[in-house]
């Protein structure tokens, strides 16, 4: 079923759910997924919607709408940005961070988000990692192979020097990226030897 036609079912059968409930709390509540959907649409974000549920269906990681080499860059962009998009992620150094933007009085800040990839990575650890497809001595070595790829390996792991990273793909922005899989501890999991494969 198109993203299209899933939408207006879904409409149809939120309508139908708040016709039929009988309390305002839960008719405001229906009305409120109701109106995202149709901001959704109004708004020209349909693509935007089908590529983050293709992410989340994928097992991505987390969504990032841009990244950039250093701190600096990043705020130069967040300055110019006529309508920053509010607790959006971004990568700094391939670290996570998010955007925060007070519409009411123009503040604009960017403040690191280091759990959103350590939970995501304790949640693959916790679903058990792939076994490792490459092994390398140096950080230099795994990014030129990842880079090498003709298509962008999404979730498999590898290791360097002894450690365990994960490599994935950010589809909406085509960036490869290199995770280790220790960040996983600011998630209090525990990454073991089961984790890497050994």
């Amino acid at each position: 079923m198109s993203t299209k036609d899933l939408s207006l079912e879904t409409q149809q059968l939120l309508g139908r759910l708040s016709a039929e409930s009988r309390t305002k709390e839960e008719k405001e509540k229906l009305q409120f997924a109701l109106d995202a959907l149709t901001f959704i649409y109004e708004t020209g974000q349909t693509h935007e919607f089908k590529d983050y549920r293709a992410s989340l269906a994928a097992d991505a990681p987390p969504l990032v709408i841009a990244s950039f080499k250093t701190r600096d860059e990043a705020n130069t962009w967040l300055s110019s940005h006529p309508s920053p998009p509010h607790h959006a992620n971004i990568l700094i150094a391939g670290r996570y961070h998010y955007v925060m933007y007070s519409r009411d009085r123009d503040d604009r800040s960017i403040v690191s988000a280091e759990s959103t990839l350590s939970y995501y990575l304790g949640d693959m650890i916790r679903s058990g990692l792939p076994p490792p497809v490459a092994t390398f001595n140096t950080q230099q070595e795994a990014e030129a192979w990842v880079h090498a790829q003709p298509e962008p390996p999404r979730q498999v792991s590898i290791q360097i020097a002894g450690e365990t990273y994960l490599v994935a793909y950010h589809e909406k922005i085509d960036l490869r990226a290199i995770y280790p899989v220790s960040i996983a501890k600011y998630a209090n999991y525990e990454v073991s030897k089961k984790s890497d494969g050994r």
